[in-house]
């Protein structure tokens, strides 16, 4: 699955994975807002129907009324006259209501997956935007078809619940190796998110994060902040271990700057766990994980 890093350039990466309600809104949001911080002019595309990433940012009021998504993947409308700032240069083109219909009215369209990059990201990304980022749904069909062509980047955020595994291996079979089929697809990075369990015990977060960290096919695509050696976990046991914890931990500051409607690093910028998502902005900017 490991594609060699490139050298940063504008690109487009998929925040996906075939499970609901395992962080892909956060990650998102913040990565977007990392990318905008360091690089300045950056595109947020919700294209989850649950509109969280929307909601998030403030901008309920255009998940209703108008179709725009509508207007733009299937009717080819200027996305610009959709696109709504965020803060500095982070701008979102906002999810919709009925997503679902656009799902389905795509499924008879001419190049019905290539729709969100011929009439979004091939205009804008290296034009107007130096990085797009893109919210996928939690399940196949066409809107998620249309986010990995448009990308060709995929980032899998992963949080310590039953049914991670699960998750990343619908990811994978159904997924990238389909995709893979038809056109390149880079994963650029696994990301535990909203841990706050011990480690030296057996719990979730030690599951999840000595099975990604173990694994020869999981292990290269581990961020630095999620990366634990087996030297590490002995220290872990023998309670020895003073390294920073690894991976996203849950902080009651990301759950308020979701409430308060904006990124993390808006909302707190002193936020330990900004530094994970700093690191990840790094492995977008590279186009992979280097160590």
């Amino acid at each position: 699955m490991a594609g060699k890093p490139q050298s940063k350039q504008p690109r487009a990466v998929a925040v996906n994975i075939l499970k609901g309600g395992f962080g892909k809104s956060t990650t998102a949001i913040n990565l977007s807002k990392e990318l905008e911080v360091r690089n300045g002019p950056t595109l947020l595309i919700d294209m989850d129907d649950n509109g969280h990433t929307t909601f998030n940012l403030g901008h309920k009021d255009k998940y209703e009324g108008e179709n725009h998504m509508q207007k733009i993947l299937v009717d080819g409308e200027d996305p610009t006259d959709y696109i709504v700032p965020v803060s500095g240069d982070l701008d979102l083109l906002p999810a919709h209501d009925l997503l679902e219909e656009v799902e389905d009215n795509l499924k008879s369209a001419m190049a019905s997956s290539q729709r969100l990059y011929r009439n979004v990201v091939d205009p804008l990304l290296g034009d107007r935007y130096e990085y797009i980022i893109v919210d996928t749904p939690a399940n196949r069909g066409k809107l998620n078809d249309n986010a990995l062509y448009a990308t060709k980047n995929l980032i899998i955020p992963l949080r310590p619940e039953s049914g991670w595994e699960s998750g990343i291996t619908q990811t994978t079979d159904r997924v990238i190796k389909e995709a893979r089929e038809y056109f390149d697809l880079d994963l650029l990075a696994l990301v535990p998110t909203d841990l706050e369990e011990r480690l030296d015990q057996q719990t979730r977060d030690r599951d999840l994060l000595y099975a990604i960290n173990s694994r020869d096919g999981l292990a290269p695509f581990v961020p630095d902040f999620a990366r634990l050696t087996e030297a590490d976990w002995d220290a872990i046991d023998a309670k020895e271990y003073d390294g920073e914890l690894p991976g996203i931990r849950h902080r009651g500051s990301i759950d308020m700057a979701h409430r308060a409607q904006k990124p993390l690093h808006d909302h707190d910028p002193e936020c330990d766990q900004l530094r994970c998502y700093e690191e990840l902005a790094e492995i977008v900017e590279q186009g992979g994980i280097t160590r």
